[in-house]
């Protein structure tokens, strides 16, 4: 076995720091389909949990999130949680079950999930890092070293993001 391999270059990360009971990260959901679409593999989109105590449904939302990733549907399951974010304020984990369900996911594991609080300590270091970095609302982008925040505007941060992606991508720094 050599050890000498070459490895590819790191793709760039942007993290996207999202509640998933916030109508700006809702708003954002557009932004974050056609950077998927221009970039694919080549930008990698992490979603970062940052609840905010004024959306009380916002935590378990998360936590339904991680399990969904376990479950292999995070993205669908973000994106359908996020479409319904005023239903999820009124209705809680009966809307994040349903939404399992609509997905063909195991709803019954995702509800013992929100019970044992197995992804609680994802969630909860996410916010503990986005506090640390400066994060004070949802959505903040992080790519390249620069936040970029989205909670008062959306206007342009796309074009940003994409300047950035585009840099990182062609090497320089």
């Amino acid at each position: 076995m050599n050890d000498a391999t070459t490895s590819a270059p790191a793709r760039p990360v942007l993290d996207v720091w999202c509640e998933l009971q916030c109508p700006d990260c809702h708003a954002a959901l557009d932004d974050l389909r056609a950077l998927r679409e221009r970039y694919g593999d080549r930008l990698e989109i992490r979603l970062r949990h940052f609840p905010l105590p004024k959306h009380p449904r916002a935590h378990a939302a998360a936590q339904a999130a991680e399990e969904a990733i376990e479950q292999g549907q995070g993205w669908p399951y973000i994106e359908a949680v996020l479409a319904r974010t005023e239903e999820l304020g009124k209705r809680g984990d009966q809307l994040l079950l349903e939404v399992a369900d609509e997905l063909g996911m195991d709803a019954e594991e995702l509800d013992t999930a929100l019970i044992d609080g197995r992804h609680l300590l994802i969630v909860d270091a996410d916010q503990a890092e986005g506090k640390a970095i400066g994060v004070t609302g949802t959505p903040t982008y992080v790519i390249g070293g620069e936040r970029l925040d989205g909670g008062k505007s959306q206007e342009g941060l796309r074009a940003r993001i994409e300047e950035i992606a585009d840099r990182l991508l062609a090497g320089e720094s």
